[in-house]
């Protein structure tokens, strides 16, 4: 079964990553009306807000988790992301890249980051989170897990926009399986440089749920996740130890 399992993996990979390859352009928010700019932010507030990817169970004080990842998050205002490309193309799912690392500590508690580059334009973004897992599960109980996180973007020369969010997890194991979900809110502030446009500050909902697979030393997780309108999935591949 564990064979079935890996080559799923692989095969939905297959299907996320050559995403990753899509053209886009660099974005510029000077094009835009504060009508459109406030679009954009939602948009751009879904694509950074941190995502998961791990289940809300700690990994102690000895547990260390690195890996590759990629998201895709479905654009809800693609025609004003192409506005502000100055009419280049933007694709309709817009794939971010990245690094993870998380690292179990004393107390239940685990501290992560990520870091990201979305291809062929300029924007990066960096993220962090910690989490306390208040219930650490066992055997027979779920763990249940409270999370703090924030990440930025950065790169693009006329916009700085952060996140930060609070949310609230639960996982159970099943043997190599320990599915999760989870629901919190992410506050939003995209800051313009110039061009008239003021800055815009607001909070979306966020739910998500996913499914890791432990296959020893390997991690697999599949995860699905919905920042205000706008829908994400990701897949992460690394190792625990």
């Amino acid at each position: 079964m564990r064979t079935h399992l890996v080559r799923y993996s692989l095969l939905a990979s297959a299907m996320v990553l050559p995403a990753v390859t899509t053209q886009a352009a660099d974005i510029n928010p000077v094009l835009l009306t504060q009508a459109e700019f406030k679009l954009l932010s939602e948009d751009l507030g879904s694509v950074v807000s941190f995502k998961p990817l791990i289940p809300a169970e700690s990994m102690g004080i000895t547990g260390f988790d690195v890996g590759i990842a990629v998201t895709g998050t479905k654009l809800q205002n693609r025609p004003v992301w192409e506005k502000a490309a100055a009419g280049s193309s933007i694709p309709s799912t817009l794939p971010v890249p990245m690094l993870r690392v998380h690292k179990g500590l004393p107390f239940n508690i685990d501290i992560g980051a990520s870091y990201a580059k979305v291809p062929s334009t300029n924007i990066k973004i960096t993220g962090g989170e910690l989490r306390w897992a208040f219930v650490p599960g066992g055997v027979a109980t779920p763990a249940l897990a409270v999370r703090a996180s924030l990440s930025s973007l950065s790169g693009v020369d006329r916009l700085k926009l952060r996140t930060t969010g609070f949310d609230v997890s639960i996982s159970k194991g099943f043997a190599f399986l320990t599915p999760y979900v989870g629901a919190g809110t992410v506050k939003v502030k995209s800051t313009p440089d110039g061009a008239g446009l003021a800055s815009e500050s607001f909070s979306q909902s966020k739910v998500f749920g996913g499914l890791n697979l432990n296959f020893g030393l390997a991690n697999v997780v599949f995860e699905g996740d919905k920042t205000g309108k706008a829908t994400s999935y990701g897949v992460k591949f690394g190792l625990r130890f």
